[in-house]
Order: C-alpha cells, then sequence, then structure tokens
C-alpha cells in the first residue's frame, strides 16, 4: 500500500519483535513485546503527526464508520516492513490506533510449538471447529496453520470471512475466496448465509457473535460443510454455554443436541512467556466431539467437560492442565508461570507433585 508516517514506528516494533503497538494521542507509543508492555522511547504522539498518518492510512470508508462508531477495522501493508491488523478507535475523547503484526506467510505447525491433532482436525470432513481464546492469544494463525494444511492437501472451495482480512491464502490444491466485512460482504451474518449459496466445502468466519451467524453455522454442519470460527473464550466449557447464550432458556436442549450431532472439536488457546530466552509458547485445551463428549452434551452435563477431556488423551483431547503440565516437564516455562495461567491451579500443582485424582466416576456416572 506504501510508505506512511508510521512506518518508522512500525520498523522500530519488527526489530524489536512486537507483536502490537499501542499508538495514543498525546502518548508514548508502548509495544507488546514477549506477552510483556514496552515503551518504545519517549516519543509523543502529537495531534498533529496523527493527523498526516490517518490521512495516509484511514480510508474515507473507515474514517465515516469511526466518527459513526468510535471504531474502524482495517489491514494496512507498509512497504519493505509488513502487514498489519489495524483497529482505529476513540478512547478518553482521543484518537488511537492498535496495530498487529500479520505474518505474510502462515507459519509451520511445528515451529510454532502446536499438536499434530490439529492437523488432523483440518482434515474433517464436516463439523463446527471453534478456535477460541482471548485477544492475542494466536487465535487466527492457529486456524490458518490448519487453513494451509487443507490448501497442500485437498481440494477444496474455502471461503473465509473476515473483518479485516488478515493472512492472504494462494491456491494451491483448493480454492480460496476471502471477503472483507464492510468491503466484499455487509455482514458476518449476511455473508455466512450467501457463502451456502456459493458451493462452499469450508466456511471460515473470523467470530461468532450472535445467534444468527451460529443458526448459519448449523445449517451449513448440517449439510455436510466445515465451518470455523472463534470465539473469545478461555475453555472448552466456557465456549458451550457462550453458545447457548446465544439462545433462550427453553431452547437450551435443541441446541445441545445440534452440537452434539454438529461439533467437531474445540480448540481453547493461550501463550505463555518461554522460560529460558524471548518468545512464547501456546498452551491449549483440545475437546474432540467423540462419543463420550457426544453423549455429555445430549445429556446437558457440560459441567463434565472437563472431567471428560482429561480422560481422553488417547483421543488427543487434553486439557490446559494436562498441557501446562507437559510444558513445565519440558523446561519449556516456569511452574510459576503455569500455576498462574492454570484452570485449575490447586490440581495442577497436585499434578507437578506426582499426585493424580480419579475422576472417571464423575463422567460416566
Amino acid at each position: 500500500m506504501g510508505r506512511s508516517t508510521f512506518g518508522p514506528i512500525l520498523e522500530t516494533g519488527i526489530e524489536a519483535g512486537a507483536s502490537d503497538w499501542h499508538i495514543r494521542e498525546n502518548s508514548t507509543v508502548i509495544l507488546r513485546v514477549d506477552a510483556q508492555l514496552v515503551e518504545i522511547s519517549d516519543f509523543t504522539v502529537t495531534p498533529q503527526f496523527l493527523d498526516q498518518a490517518l490521512s495516509e492510512v484511514v480510508t474515507e470508508r473507515d474514517m465515516n464508520k469511526y466518527i459513526e462508531t468510535g471504531d474502524a477495522d482495517f489491514a494496512w501493508s507498509e512497504d519493505d516492513v509488513g502487514r498489519f491488523r489495524v483497529n482505529f478507535h476513540r478512547q478518553r475523547g482521543l484518537r488511537s490506533l492498535t496495530f498487529r503484526h500479520v505474518k505474510d506467510k502462515v507459519p509451520n505447525l511445528g515451529a510454532l510449538g502446536l499438536p499434530p491433532v490439529l492437523l488432523d482436525l483440518a482434515e474433517s470432513e464436516r463439523g463446527i471447529i471453534l478456535v477460541t481464546g482471548t485477544t492475542g492469544s494466536g487465535k487466527s494463525t492457529s486456524m490458518a496453520c490448519m487453513l494451509q494444511h487443507m490448501n497442500a492437501k485437498f481440494a477444496r472451495h474455502i471461503i473465509t470471512i473476515e473483518d479485516p482480512i488478515e493472512y492472504i491464502f494462494e491456491d494451491s490444491r483448493s480454492v480460496f475466496e476471502q471477503r472483507e466485512v464492510g468491503l466484499d460482504c455487509i455482514t458476518f451474518d449476511s455473508a455466512l448465509v450467501a457463502a451456502l449459496r456459493q458451493d462452499p466445502d469450508v466456511i471460515v468466519v473470523g467470530e461468532m457473535r450472535r445467534r444468527e451467524s451460529f443458526d448459519a453455522a448449523l445449517t451449513a454442519a448440517d449439510t455436510g460443510h466445515m465451518v470455523m470460527s472463534t470465539l473469545h473464550t478461555s475453555n472448552a466449557a466456557q465456549s458451550i454455554q457462550r453458545i447457548l447464550d446465544f439462545y433462550p432458556n427453553e431452547e437450551r436442549r435443541e441446541i445441545l443436541m445440534a452440537l452434539a450431532n454438529n461439533l467437531r472439536a474445540i480448540v481453547c488457546q493461550r501463550l505463555m512467556p518461554r522460560a529460558i530466552g524471548k518468545g512464547v509458547v501456546p498452551a491449549l485445551e483440545v475437546m474432540i466431539n467423540t462419543g463420550l463428549i457426544k453423549k455429555l452434551l445430549e445429556e446437558d452435563r457440560v459441567n463434565t467437560l472437563m472431567q471428560a477431556i482429561e480422560a481422553s488423551a488417547g483421543d488427543g483431547m487434553m486439557s490446559f492442565n494436562q498441557c501446562l503440565m507437559g510444558l513445565v516437564d519440558e523446561g519449556k516455562i516456569t511452574e510459576e508461570v503455569a500455576l498462574s495461567a492454570a484452570t485449575n491451579p490447586e490440581a495442577l500443582k497436585m499434578n507437578l507433585r506426582g499426585i493424580f485424582l480419579g475422576n472417571d466416576s464423575v463422567i460416566i456416572g
């Protein structure tokens, strides 16, 4: 797209290994490096600096959206620096931007430290796969790795619906169509419904936000398609509950039955600082819809999903605690970091001491 006034700031961050840039009017620039916030320098972002920089990177459409709503999302490519996902927003009446570096090339799954079970899931022919986690947990990158695996191995028509488009895919064996909300389509919901008429094999939705999106996802999965999307949830049980919250309580059983029949897997992800050196390590919870998980969903036993996951390592599943314990044993993260991130710190502390309490009766009883 060109060189902008933001260029030197973005370049400095790339050299420092930053994942995110926080650029706020009348404040210094803050980077996120190895999951920590770092001040870039004593340079203060003046209104005049922002006036010039924004005129170079924000389109008239996005500026109007910012004026109307206080937020605008778009992508920016800085020549010789990289590609970024940008959120332009207002805080305390002042202008602010958050840049996130989007690598041009989809990373290798192994290089990221992600488990091979994600590639097995990518080979599924139908069903709903949810990749969940907080903002900045690497959801988009993990999903991109799965899509690239499909692209290399299968002839599939893959439609992505994003806001904005992050990774750009080149056709290999698969055929990609990437639609950007606000530019190529009006909303996630409308694009998802339309995708069903576009002969897809795989539909990728940037985020499940409302009932309408999930209704369309269920319809797509029920008719033999694969749907991949993200949720801002921290574990599998919470993800199921978030979906149930889209619907009135009297529809709970119906939706649980639909999930039991159409869910393929839920992958929850967090990023942990490395024990030695720079960088982060992914910690995952993986729930695969086996016969046991299907039974628990059908019987509305969402509260026992965690125990079922921990008892199903042979099926490729793992809980956060199990993953964290493995990362500690391998020396990739410290015990302190693991305990601070654990879903159940007390249980993890016992596991690290070699104490394991059985829970099979809770699952099948």
